[in-house]
């Protein structure tokens, strides 16, 4: 982990601290939540902070709020496995924009019907976010139309890293945060965000390697997404901006099997009576299966970063 430093490639603490003032406005402060979790090592005390209950289900309205915000121009385009779009969606309709929301035909229903809700133009392309994607981006050279990437652009990951700052606010004395990944951008703006305060541990599906390759090969390679978060967290590859910050600035990442997401989503409408998408569900599943062995006493938290599920498991 990092420590001690404020700035990093292509992002500063300053310009999340902008973000912040900039977006409060149009966000909710979500709550934290301490529970007792069985891992593999004993029972542990944890925080769960619970970013599924943010406006449209998931972090990303934080990204999206602050890109459109310093965007001019009254159409945009954005790219998504799902909770980027619905974020993107929402936001324009709030700030008066056209959305064009390029998905995947394998995005969650829940999703593209609420996309559609805020008045957003939905065209889902292929079976996986690499393929819409590829269709965000040629329309991009059609249109001249700006977009609105979910991670892979400073606007979008100085909105992300405000969840940061609120953490730091609401539980101090956590040192070390559970995170799950998928193109890089919110693990890389939380650790921006959290100078050294806390560390970022990134969890990914076994499905969706982008980090962990990434870190094999020492620089992002294109991936397959596979398994049951491939929607949410099955990015082409890890975002250049996260790369230049998540290779030194956290540790390996962990992955997770499908059975552990899905044993994760049920413990958290179980125990806690939240509904967990699988890539809102994945950081927990790491504790909860022993992927990631905790430090001894030290305090932990778990971010649940989505809840836009279209079914739970029983």
């Amino acid at each position: 982990m990092n420590s001690g430093r404020e700035a990093s490639p292509g992002l500063s603490l300053a310009a999340i601290r902008e973000a912040r003032d900039r977006i409060a406005p149009y966000l909710r402060i979500t709550p934290v939540m301490r529970v007792k979790v069985a891992t593999p090592k004993g029972l542990r005390e944890i925080v769960l902070k619970l970013e599924n209950l943010q406006v449209t289900g998931s972090f990303k309205p934080r990204g999206a709020f602050n890109a459109l915000l310093q965007i001019e121009g009254e159409q945009v385009i954005a790219c998504s496995g799902g909770n980027h779009g619905l974020a993107v969606a929402h936001a324009a309709q709030v700030l008066n924009k056209k959305a064009l929301i390029f998905v995947p035909k394998s995005a969650a229903a829940t999703k593209v019907a609420a996309m559609k809700l805020a008045g957003a133009e939905v065209r889902q392309v292929g079976d996986v976010p690499t393929d819409a994607f590829q269709a965000a981006e040629a329309m991009v050279l059609k249109t001249g139309w700006p977009l609105v990437h979910p991670y892979d652009q400073e606007p979008t990951l100085a909105g992300q890293g405000t969840l940061g700052l609120e953490l730091l606010e609401q539980a101090p004395l956590v040192r070390h945060w559970l995170l799950a990944v998928g193109g890089g951008g919110f693990p890389a703006a939380m650790a921006v965000a959290m100078a050294g305060k806390a560390e970022v541990i990134p969890i990914e599906p076994e499905g969706c390697p982008g980090l962990f390759e990434a870190q094999r090969a020492s620089h992002p390679v294109a991936v397959k997404a596979e398994g049951i978060a491939r929607t949410s967290l099955g990015a082409p590859m890890i975002g250049a901006l996260p790369w230049e910050i998540l290779k030194d600035w956290v540790g390996p990442t962990a992955q997770v099997s499908d059975a552990a997401i899905l044993e994760a989503q049920a413990w958290l409408w179980r125990e806690a009576r939240t509904v967990a998408e699988p890539g809102g569900a994945t950081a927990l599943a790491a504790l909860l299966s022993g992927a990631w062995a905790p430090p001894d006493e030290e305090p932990l938290g778990v971010v649940v970063c989505g809840g836009n599920a279209d079914m739970l498991p029983v």
